[in-house]
């Protein structure tokens, strides 16, 4: 599945526009009451196994319920099966891989059984040195697998536009499956399957999903995250 180009070309000068405002960092702001709540929380489900989704405003849900996005969806999911398995939800908006390397530490805190890596986008978007990008997940997943080597690992592949030119957008598709054989982790090949550069199932950004659009991202995604349980 590429993107549709007849679709997509009306979005890509907003997109490139926008792309300052829709890459926003949030800020965490945590009482001592929440803590407090948190660390009683994880203490009484402690035999449960983590399914730990580590994106960028795709996996944080942009724009929709987060409840509503591809991960909660996931959770929804977990719970209607009877599965004993909590998703963690490490979306950041804006987040690119550089980004997302540095604040890998604080997630893996706890060992997450599962590791979805889904970040790259917005280092395409940026026109970031597709080298620099694909150290970067290399890395990531590095790090993962020094900390807890039985970790599955699943890359979420991507697709851009051809605004930094077709050479660009050809290298940045083909460097996924290229990370995925190096380091012999699972990869889907394209989150945004069925739903990238369809207007109706995106936002009008034109790069964020809807709550349909998440809908079909989860069935996308959601046999390589059986597999992996």
């Amino acid at each position: 599945m590429q993107f549709n180009l007849n679709h997509l070309f009306p979005s890509v000068l907003l997109l490139f526009f926008g792309l300052t405002v829709i890459s926003c960092a949030e800020k965490k702001a945590e009482t001592t009451q929440s803590e407090t709540v948190l660390e009683k929380s994880v203490e009484e489900n402690s035999d449960e196994k983590i399914i730990l989704f580590f994106g960028n405003s795709l996996t944080a849900a942009y724009g929709i319920d987060p409840e509503d996005g591809f991960a909660g969806l996931t959770q929804e999911r977990i719970d209607s099966l009877g599965l004993n398995y909590r998703v963690i939800n490490g979306g950041l908006s804006g987040e690119t891989t550089a980004g997302g390397l540095s604040r890998l530490d604080w997630f893996l805190e706890e060992k997450p059984d599962v590791f979805i890596l889904e970040l790259g986008g917005n280092d395409g978007l940026r026109g970031i040195k597709l080298t620099e990008t694909k150290s970067n997940l290399l890395k990531i997943i590095d790090k993962v697998r020094s900390k807890y080597p039985e970790t599955k690992i699943i890359l979420a592949g991507m697709q851009i536009p051809p605004n930094m030119g077709q050479e660009y957008a050809g290298e940045f598709s083909a460097m996924y499956p290229a990370v995925a054989a190096e380091k012999d982790v699972v990869l889907i090949p394209f989150l945004l399957e069925n739903v990238g550069g369809i207007p109706e199932l995106n936002l009008p950004d034109g790069i964020h999903p809807t709550e349909e659009g998440h809908e079909i991202v989860f069935e996308t995604i959601w046999p390589y995250i059986e597999q992996a349980l």
